[in-house]
């Protein structure tokens, strides 16, 4: 049977989703514990998730699905996989599917989430759940912006170095910005058919310094134009990113 499960996880202490050796990652020790429910088969489970997440980056909403050669109600599945995975992450939903739902292939888009908190001086409660810009910022400049990012176009000046995509052609259905007062932190939200490595870190670099006036409000079609990663110049940290949500 296959199983379709949402998984949410503090990236902070993940070497990123990717299994490697030696690094502890999501998709590690969630392989572990289905192995672990399926009483070490041979050969043994493989887990395929909807994409990756970076070291440090964080999950609202990540999609994984794997074949069991045991049956188990979903409400059992959820259990049991919440009582063996670590308390840094966490099942929020498990459904049997069809055999042709596939959590990498049969994506529709992605919803992404980066929180930015301002100020001068880092929080250090905050330090590895949001990014930091110590910058003053007028979120108007943002608003007008972002904008420029939706639609299909060409993100080569987006992409860090290491990617190994042939095409940087992606969509954004949306991108938008608001503000959150009470916690003094920018937030960030897009949503697409696929993100390139770091798009979404190096996007919200660009914005924030629009934003300070570090850089034209009108530099996004421009950048666009270019598809020269070295004109985007930053990357915001991983630990303001969060994948919140993957559609079918």
């Amino acid at each position: 049977m296959r199983y379709k499960i949402i998984l949410a996880y503090d990236g902070t202490k993940f070497a990123g989703f990717q299994a490697q050796p030696n690094q502890r990652t999501v998709e590690g020790v969630l392989k572990k514990a289905v192995n672990k429910i399926a009483k070490d088969p041979t050969p043994e489970i493989q887990i395929y998730g909807s994409g990756r997440t970076d070291s440090g980056v964080h999950a609202l909403g990540q999609v994984v699905h794997f074949d069991l050669p045991i049956e188990m109600s979903e409400v059992n599945m959820l259990n049991a996989l919440n009582s063996i995975l670590p308390l840094d992450t966490v099942v929020k939903k498990v459904e049997i599917v069809d055999q042709n739902f596939h959590a990498r292939f049969t994506t529709h888009g992605k919803k992404y989430e980066y929180r930015m908190a301002l100020g001068k001086f880092v929080d250090p409660f905050k330090r590895n759940y949001t990014g930091h810009w110590k910058f003053p910022v007028k979120i108007e400049l943002i608003e007008n912006a972002i904008k420029d990012l939706e639609g299909t176009h060409d993100f080569s000046s987006f992409v860090a170095s290491g990617s190994t995509v042939k095409s940087h052609v992606r969509t954004i259905y949306q991108a938008s910005v608001r503000e959150d007062k009470a916690q003094n932190e920018i937030i960030f939200e897009f949503y697409g058919n696929g993100f390139l490595y770091n798009m979404v870190r190096i996007m919200v670099a660009v914005l924030a310094e629009i934003g300070s006036e570090r850089r034209p409000v009108d530099d996004i079609p421009r950048l666009l134009e270019v598809k020269d990663r070295d004109q985007a110049r930053g990357t915001a940290p991983a630990s303001g990113l969060y994948l919140k949500e993957v559609d079918y």
